[in-house]
């Protein structure tokens, strides 16, 4: 009924065969594997390149084949997480244009979705980043719908360091922002790569957004959090996010995984839900990040057949 997967992020240090084959051994069915470019990464879980884009011509694209076939393992999707509306206008044409190229090559390998994010000025605000939303996201959507691909949003705010500060990153960070997107593009092939643990640390209801936007779950991410009150109490909804919460494997937070999975099942969800691990609790060693995928695999089996 769902399949459960991980994001391949965390395992950094592996090549594409290699992620495969630890998925395969440990009884998943699916990866989402990460494509940014080649090059130094701009953050923490980022820059991961398991498949470059710029090497998937026939022999590329029948390699990565062949490695699925021989582990029976597929992939969620395609992830590529900048920022498309950076204030910076060529450096945002940088990130679109490789948006554009994981779009076509997800198509190539037959794979159905591209993740990302919707991208934000942060020093702008909700009304001016929609603006600019609408002239930049028309095209993106336009190359995704001709290669038949889907493109699945993650609801993440990227609003956790000064650098971020004071919109983060993400448009895409509400209910009420979906809508207003979906509105501007009412396209079938855009939707939504759905985390629940955003939505409680910005203290929403994490389960209800399910079954109201059921058609647009193109993709789910398995990340629990920790929010503690007696550091929100000292610092308010106003400081830095990370000054109040914490990103945890699933089982090891606040995320009401029962409902969850109840609203996932009742809104006839039949997809990919893909572990996404950054708990610094996990990060010692290469054992460390792999017991956090096994100990996230263990926990939500519970609710997987």
């Amino acid at each position: 009924m769902l399949d459960l997967g991980f994001v391949s992020a965390i395992l950094a240090e592996k090549n594409f065969e290699e992620v495969i084959e630890f998925a395969s051994k440990n009884q998943f069915k699916c990866v989402e594997i990460m494509c940014w470019p080649v090059g130094k990464a701009e953050r923490r879980y980022a820059g991961v390149t398991h498949i470059n884009v710029d090497e998937t011509g026939e022999d590329g694209v029948a390699r990565i084949q062949n490695t699925l076939a021989l582990n029976n393992v597929y992939i969620s999707g395609l992830g590529y997480y900048p920022n498309p509306l950076d204030p910076d206008e060529k450096q945002a044409e940088v990130y679109i244009e490789h948006i554009k190229k994981v779009i076509r090559t997800a198509s190539r390998l037959g794979i159905g979705v591209v993740n990302t994010f919707i991208g934000r000025d942060p020093a702008k605000s909700v009304e001016d980043n929609l603006k600019k939303f609408a002239d930049v996201w028309p095209g993106i959507i336009k190359v995704a719908e001709e290669n038949n691909v889907k493109i699945g949003i993650e609801n993440c705010p990227m609003l956790f360091t000064r650098d971020e500060w004071p919109g983060g990153k993400n448009l895409a960070t509400t209910p009420a922002i979906w809508k207003k997107m979906f509105e501007i593009i009412p396209s079938d092939a855009f939707g939504l790569n759905y985390d629940p643990s955003h939505l409680v640390w910005m203290q929403m209801d994490e389960v209800k957004p399910i079954y109201d936007f059921k058609d647009k779950l193109f993709h789910v991410h398995a990340k629990d959090v920790k929010v503690y009150p007696e550091k929100l109490n000292e610092v308010g909804i106003m400081a830095y996010p990370l000054d109040y919460h914490s990103p945890k494997i699933p089982g090891l937070g606040d995320v009401n995984w029962r409902g969850f999975f109840s609203a996932l099942t009742s809104v006839k969800y039949r997809g990919p839900v893909c572990i996404e691990v950054e708990d610094k609790a996990y990060e010692g060693s290469q054992k460390d990040v792999e017991a956090a995928i096994l100990t996230s695999r263990n926990y939500l089996k519970q609710f997987l057949a």
